[in-house]
């Protein structure tokens, strides 16, 4: 599957890098409907919050996700999930 280069090329959260059915899934169950409303998002609010929606913790690789899918949507180049572990484990390192 193509991904976009920017966010505003984005129609479904699956156009986005790094985003697959899956974490499109867990996008709509927060509430979002677009891919653009990530911009400014709060990834670790974003985190918790799917964390109470399915009344369990989520592996801390979603975080890493949210924390790239918000990066791309503020306009960063698009970078794997996986470059951002040492960010989320440096600033949330209970997670």
């Amino acid at each position: 599957m193509l991904k976009v280069a920017t966010i505003a090329e984005a129609r479904r959260f699956t156009d986005l890098p790094n985003i697959g059915p899956a974490m499109a899934g867990d996008f709509v169950q927060l509430g979002l409907k677009q891919p653009q409303e990530l911009r400014g998002a709060d990834p670790l609010r974003l985190y918790r919050q799917l964390c109470k929606l399915t009344g369990q913790r989520q592996d801390p690789c979603v975080l890493d996700t949210f924390i790239a899918a918000v990066d791309f949507a503020n306009g960063a180049a698009a970078r794997p999930w996986w470059d951002y572990t040492a960010e989320r484990k440096r600033l949330h390192p209970d997670l």
